[in-house]
């Protein structure tokens, strides 16, 4: 199916006119159609054919005409003009200095107050695939059990579990730094380490010196004095949470749930810092750092190493990319978007506005010029969307991108940068 679209203005309404070619290829007593913002198809005998266009409806003679078609060209190609309420339309990922008004219409963002709306939408649009944030009903006693204990250089490892709801409990490192077990007055900052996708050891690869290089973020900043969490992500290694019985529309939702229960856990520790957490991860965890923070302010720093391009180019938009349990369809990331085969552009959030959504937190994204995953120009007008909200709101600083000279990996000069950065926010 091949698509063209261009807009039209009426003095009362702005249209979106696309033209499908496809093939009519289905009996003429079925016709194919589809949900497309305010445009509704069904499924329907040629003989009640109906399209509804906003509030509008086809005339008697256009039904007519619309049976004749669907009759007389079965398996030959024919096109379909769709005419689409532009109000309902997606508003562009690119500009993100818009939002609608009460009556649906577009209209510029000149305060924090009208990006409040924008943003609102955003996380709309995200929980609309990855499903709804719950609320106190999944919220229970964290129950933390300390399984093993291993007294490390500078700090004191233990892999604990706790209760994230009711019928899961998520495997995770905690490592204390000794200079805070030897000041029982003191607290210090935390950071909530988000590993990257590792079937084999999981949430281990954060801290294991032995494992992959590169990845030991969450014993680099225990040795630097900071408190670190490290929950195993869902379905991966030994952390296998039924999705679908505790009601989970997404694994990159539970892994959130998860992920915020394990903050809940570092604020009720008397020796952290709760002001305020950083939040850092690559790859698997660079992505799982930015939508965790959407959902909750407490992480004032957010680290992305290899975590994001925007949807559109994720390898170049190979449609194979987004068969189910294929890429960003899988079920450990969010199903739904599937859906959004053919038609990514339709996606309801995307990278712009979500780091645009972090604004005005501190954001540093690394994004290597050869990456395999993520595209680095991707990333760039990412950066730029999502700037636009940080100039807004007085903070044109605070997002920083960084292109290191490597492929998919996060290098010490650039774990540096990071750390340096959570010395500046968290510890003033």
């Amino acid at each position: 199916m091949s698509e063209r679209t261009t807009n039209l203005t009426t003095p009362a309404k702005a249209w979106t006119v696309r033209r499908l070619a496809t093939a009519a290829t289905q009996p003429p007593t079925v016709f194919l159609c589809l949900l497309l913002f305010g445009l509704s198809y069904t499924l329907v005998d040629p003989t009640s054919i109906r399209r509804i266009v906003g509030e509008r409806t086809l005339s008697r003679s256009q039904v007519s005409d619309a049976r004749q078609a669907s009759a007389s060209n079965v398996g030959r190609p024919m096109d379909v003009t769709l005419v689409v309420d532009a109000g309902q339309a997606r508003l562009p990922r690119e500009d993100l200095l818009l939002f609608r008004d009460p009556h649906g219409n577009p209209v510029p963002v000149q305060t924090p107050d009208d990006w409040s709306k924008r943003r609102r939408a955003i996380v709309e649009g995200m929980q609309s695939v990855m499903g709804r944030l719950p609320g106190a009903e999944k919220r229970c006693a964290l129950d933390m059990q300390v399984v093993s204990a291993v007294q490390r250089p500078g700090y004191l490892e233990q892999l604990i579990t706790y209760q994230s709801e009711p019928g899961s409990r998520v495997p995770a490192y905690l490592l204390i730094p000794d200079s805070v077990r030897k000041n029982s007055a003191g607290k210090t900052s935390a950071v909530l380490c988000l590993h990257p996708t590792d079937n084999q050891i999981g949430h281990r690869v954060v801290i294991d010196s032995d494992a992959r290089p590169n990845r030991q973020y969450a014993s680099e900043l225990a040795e630097r004095g900071y408190v670190t969490l490290a929950p195993s992500y869902p379905l991966l290694a030994n952390y296998q949470p039924d999705l679908q019985s505790l009601g989970w529309q997404s694994g990159t939702l539970k892994a959130v749930w998860d992920n915020l229960r394990g903050l809940d856990l570092l604020e009720s520790l008397p020796f952290v810092d709760a002001r305020g957490f950083g939040c850092i991860g690559h790859s698997l965890g660079g992505h799982n750092a930015v939508y965790t923070a959407v959902f909750d302010d407490r992480i004032k720093v957010i680290v992305s190493s290899c975590g994001l391009d925007s949807y559109l180019d994720y390898y170049g938009g190979d449609e194979a990319r987004w068969l189910p349990e294929q890429g960003w369809c899988q079920t450990r990331y969010m199903p739904r978007l599937a859906d959004y085969r053919g038609r990514l552009e339709q996606i309801p959030f995307d990278f712009h506005e979500m780091i645009g959504a972090l604004a005005p937190r501190h954001v540093l994204i690394s994004a290597p010029l050869h990456d395999g995953n993520f595209q680095a120009a991707s990333v760039d007008r990412i950066a730029k969307a999502a700037g636009a909200v940080y100039t807004l709101l007085g903070h044109p600083d605070r997002l920083r991108v960084e292109h290191p000279d490597c492929d998919h990996d996060f290098p010490i000069a650039i774990r540096q940068r990071a750390y340096q950065l959570f010395d500046q926010v968290l510890q003033r």
